[in-house]
């Protein structure tokens, strides 16, 4: 030991050291070697690799989803439901229970395996799923005693900790569910209601879930126990002394009261949104811009053909639900008229009535339509129950007198058969492929061909110095022939009666 100290440490060749660094940064800067240098995107603010495709907002987006998916493993606290009021649904391993009370067994498991795609999209894994035959559901249990005691074992068994019932269940069968099985109990709304809640991103859609949440909670609210079920009355409360002793105001009660002053909140946020939405609405309608709404059942591919038809680059995931904020790009018939086309939220079967009434202004978009691109899922096992669910919505939101053209999608990856049958049982149809291309250009020749045609023929001869107005018949109307005179440009075609009223000064 002494004669380690004695001598000491050996002396650091510092000047050595940074010479052999030397060189070392010459082929690797910021991460990237010289023939692979980033390239800087002013548009965007940010680098991008050479080469590379610029990035559309739908690709950040479900990049953005996909970096936050949830951790496997993560366990919900389930010992004592009843200390549970409300709590944000975390679903990872859970088990499907369904009632069957009409239709066929094929429809059943159809049913089941669309509340399949639901929990997983919800960020669940699904462990198993069981549907029984009733004539109608139990109204104490849903699915029966008997039943109740079979799917808590297999709860027991596969170590679920969620239940989800394909269904929507009544406070009471919620309660007794929860109290016999053990575990979180989830019906079908409250299922679309967290996949909607993840998915939201505008402040709209978000106020709008909101909303049909809190309609949906208020009435399914639980006490904490009797130490706070009640709020102190007498003089406890404010003095009030003889006569004005009583149990007080209980604790549900003043929770139900704040969710309805936190509803009524929400509705005067939306009321306002709503105007905003009303206006642009109304300036397209003096401008006679034609409006084309794409519709239909989730995940049949409405943001894609949307992608196809009008480049918009919105987000696109094979999952229900995956986008909800509605979408509107301007686009240009052939011959140049202008109309928009928008994409909206996708239905379901049996979809929530809280969310038809909290969407119920972006849906309006779909009623006041000219034109509505009806999509289907050739592939889906059962694309006429989705033809049906969507129009049973179209009927709640006052929308079947729209003009309606149904687009077969997914034609690639569907059976012939099939669509062979979708083309006679809806003759007014289009067969078309997003993802392949198959079919897009007809779908676009029959979109214009049944937009609504400018109301007034006109034939005018207009000076050379009102190319403003040969722009706004371009853009607006219908040209029929155009020649360039020595006198000035002589149109004759069709116009809306704003646009005809202008021209009405230079008719010949």
């Amino acid at each position: 030991m002494s004669n380690a100290h004695a001598t000491g440490p050996e002396p650091v060749d510092l000047s050595g050291a940074l010479a052999a660094t030397e060189g070392w940064g010459d082929d690797y800067e910021s991460g990237y070697a010289d023939d692979d240098a980033p390239a800087y995107d002013p548009e965007t603010d940010g680098w991008l690799r050479e080469g590379d495709p610029e990035e559309t907002v739908g690709e950040v987006d479900l990049a953005a989803r996909h970096a936050l998916r949830r951790v496997a493993g993560l366990r919900t606290e389930l010992e004592d439901i009843t200390e549970v009021e409300y709590r944000q649904l975390r679903l990872e391993r859970v088990m499907l229970v369904g009632v069957w009370t009409e239709g066929t067994e094929q429809d059943a498991e159809n049913a089941m395996a669309e509340l399949a795609l639901l929990a997983e999209t919800a960020g669940a894994e699904v462990l198993d799923a069981i549907y029984q035959r009733r004539q109608k559901p139990d109204p104490a249990t849903y699915i029966g005693r008997g039943k109740v005691d079979a799917v808590r074992e297999m709860v027991e068994a596969n170590g679920a900790d969620t239940v989800i019932m394909d269904g929507e269940l009544a406070p009471s069968q919620l309660r007794n569910l929860e109290d016999k099985i053990k575990v979180k109990v989830v019906d079908r709304t409250a299922l679309i209601l967290d996949i909607f809640a993840q998915h939201a991103k505008s402040k709209e859609g978000q106020a709008q879930v909101e909303l049909a949440q809190l309609q949906y909670m208020k009435q399914r609210l639980r006490g904490w126990g009797g130490n706070l079920s009640r709020q102190a009355g007498g003089r406890v409360a404010g003095g009030e002394g003889i006569g004005g002793r009583g149990p007080g105001e209980t604790k549900i009660e003043s929770d139900r009261r704040r969710i309805n002053d936190k509803i009524a909140k929400l509705r005067r946020e939306l009321k306002e949104m709503k105007g905003t939405r009303e206006t642009k609405r109304a300036n397209r309608k003096r401008h006679a811009v034609p409006s084309v709404v794409i519709a239909g059942y989730t995940n049949a591919g409405k943001s894609s053909l949307l992608n196809k038809l009008t480049d918009a680059g919105v987000l696109v995931e094979n999952a229900l639900f995956a986008t909800l904020d509605p979408t509107t790009r301007r686009t240009t018939t052939a011959d140049g008229r202008e109309y928009t086309m928008s994409d909206t939220v996708g239905f379901v079967r049996h979809l929530p009535h809280q969310l038809v009434e909290a969407f119920r202004s972006t849906l309006e978009e779909v009623a006041d339509a000219d034109l509505i691109l009806h999509v289907v899922d050739g592939s889906h096992p059962d694309p006429e129950g989705q033809i049906a669910s969507v129009r049973e919505v179209f009927a709640e939101i006052e929308a079947t007198g729209v003009p309606e053209l149904i687009v077969i999608n997914k034609a690639d990856a569907a059976d012939p058969l099939v669509i062979d049958r979708l083309l006679r049982r809806e003759p007014h149809s289009v067969v078309v492929s997003a993802k392949t291309g198959q079919g897009i250009r007809e779908a676009l020749a029959q979109v214009e061909s049944e937009l609504p045609r400018p109301g007034v023929e006109f034939s005018v001869l207009l000076p050379y110095s009102r190319g403003d107005l040969v722009d706004r018949i371009h853009r607006a109307g219908e040209i029929a022939t155009l020649e360039h005179t020595a006198d000035g440009t002589l149109v004759t075609g069709r116009a809306n009666e704003d646009l005809a009223g202008e021209l009405a000064a230079y008719a010949v």
